[in-house]
């Protein structure tokens, strides 16, 4: 005999109550979509809308079906903690509040629910929308992420690409049907997004180095950085002035956080001043108000910052006294005003701050910076460097700077400067393989000088051998099969020929080896 809707509430209450307060904590009362869809599930139960329950004992899943203007099922799954409908809409729907309220009514009162739900509603998203201005779109934003986002405790990260997503989808019901105005409102509501989580995650002392909260910010700035290449692509209206004066204000205030995201909010302010904020009146605003602020509140030093303003103003020795502040502490933030100057064709205000950081490269690179982020960053360092002029000593103190992490950098630099005999050495002392020195430049090694290679070409085969398996024989035959083409290359086979002989000789004891030998030809 199945159980009654009474029976399967109390013997599953904390799942029930706790889906309630997650659909209650997604439903906005302030918008209108999210209003109608809690009355039409209200609707539903107090209209005998929803059919006697279908529930197994054994696998303790309930299947209940709402009529509707289609018949809809929707199906828990108690054990597994899920629950679904058949309705097209993927994500919460009517008939799953339905259900859901169909059974919390039997521990407690539906209208005082719903009354408490309504209490919360403020201003109308549809009437904020209606009359467009900067201050309605803030409060929108507000509306939306005050009720979204609070309380006393941090965000779980996991729960967080759901909930800024659902955020978005309620905020986007609201904007302009112009298109010329639809790329400025995603700007607008990124930017409050941003603004309301770091400040919400810096009062409750959230992890932001955690990878989904990297993972957040990594494709929020993503985000921005489209609207901010398209919005400075087109032409402004007039009327757009005081939205733009607003985000500004919001920029100038994510930047002054007091902690945390540092990178991200570094970028994201970059962003906007070396792209989108050109206008000479806004920029020396801007950093007037950054002359009067005090760094000691926040975690990001203002002389990086007022650097990027010195080089678009054209204060060249109000530049290099900035420059002379650079550390160990701060030379990324430098090498990023550095990245963005070239890209507005500022390079000799570039070449002042690349030569500046070199000295302090190496123990950034090696010490400070994470080892995950070293080899991408050093790619960075000598693509930068690659557009300045730098003398030798100041090439190879750069690439000295490097270590193991810049292998292929370096090997390119020695390549351009024709020190084969160097590059040659480098990858003997850092081992890697055949298929990573042929994206070194082996094969422009072999082509400009075969015989320097054979040394090299010894030294993995060798490293092969020592591992003794079948396997790594047949891949220092390999190995040897282009060490005999450069040694033809190089007149020298017979010199190869003899040195097949003497290997066969001294590893006469494998033979595994000598079959793989035998059977590649290499004597022939």
């Amino acid at each position: 005999m199945s159980l009654s809707f009474s029976e399967i509430a109390h013997a599953h209450k904390d799942f029930i109550q706790h889906t309630l307060q997650s659909f209650e904590e997604q439903l906005l009362p302030s918008a209108n979509e999210d209003a109608e869809l809690v009355t039409r599930a209200m609707f539903s139960v107090r209209n005998q809308a929803i059919k006697p329950p279908h529930y197994s004992r054994f696998s303790q899943i309930l299947v209940c079906q709402v009529q509707d203007v289609n018949t809809a099922e929707v199906t828990i799954n108690f054990p597994e903690q899920t629950i679904s409908c058949s309705c097209p809409k993927k994500d919460l729907c009517r008939h799953q509040l339905a259900i859901i309220l169909k059974l919390s009514q039997y521990f407690i009162s539906l209208q005082q629910w719903l009354s408490i739900w309504r209490s919360k509603r403020s201003v109308p998203l549809q009437s904020l929308a209606s009359e467009r201005s900067p201050e309605n779109w803030q409060m929108m934003a507000d509306e939306v992420l005050n009720y979204a986002i609070k309380g006393p405790q941090p965000l779980e990260p996991y729960t967080l690409s759901g909930l800024i997503e659902n955020i978005r989808t309620k905020l986007q019901r609201h904007r302009p049907y112009e298109q010329e105005w639809q790329e400025l409102f995603n700007l607008f509501m990124d930017i409050a997004v941003s603004k309301h989580f770091l400040l919400h995650a810096v009062k409750t002392k959230a992890d932001l180095s955690h990878h989904y909260v990297q993972f957040f910010l990594e494709n929020t700035l993503s985000r921005i950085q489209r609207s901010i290449d398209t919005l400075s692509k087109t032409t402004r209206l007039f009327a757009t002035e005081p939205f733009f004066d607003a985000i500004q204000k919001n920029v100038h205030e994510i930047l002054f956080i007091e902690k945390g995201a540092t990178a991200f909010r570094l970028s994201l302010y970059l962003q906007f001043w070396t792209k989108l904020f050109n206008e000479q009146k806004r920029l020396k605003n801007e950093l007037a108000l950054l002359e009067q602020s005090d760094d000691s509140n926040t975690d990001i030093e203002l002389n990086v910052v007022k650097s990027i303003f010195y080089i678009l103003l054209s204060s060249p020795s109000q530049l290099e006294q900035a420059v002379e502040t650079m550390s160990e502490n701060n030379v990324e933030g430098f090498i990023d005003i550095a990245q963005y100057a070239l890209q507005k064709d500022f390079v000799d205000e570039a070449t002042v701050l690349l030569k500046k950081a070199l000295p302090f490269l190496q123990t950034f690179v090696q010490d400070n910076l994470l080892p995950i982020r070293r080899q991408k960053f050093t790619r960075k360092l000598d693509h930068l460097y690659g557009q300045v002029q730098l003398s030798d000593s100041e090439e190879l103190a750069l690439y000295s700077s490097f270590g193991r992490y810049g292998i292929e950098s370096f090997s390119n630099y020695l390549l351009r400067h024709n020190r084969l005999d160097e590059w040659v050495g480098l990858h003997q002392l850092y081992p890697s393989s055949i298929p990573y020195l042929d994206q070194c430049g082996l094969k422009d090694v072999v082509a400009q000088s075969p015989e320097t290679a054979l040394p090299l070409y010894h030294f993995y085969a060798m490293e092969e051998i020592q591992q003794k398996s079948r396997q790594n024989y047949k891949q220092a035959v390999r190995i040897w099969r282009a060490m005999k083409s450069a040694s033809k290359k190089a007149g020298k086979l017979d010199y190869f020929t003899a040195y097949i002989e003497a290997v066969q000789q001294q590893y006469k004891r494998l033979r595994a080896l000598q079959e793989e030998i035998n059977k590649s030809n290499l004597l022939i």
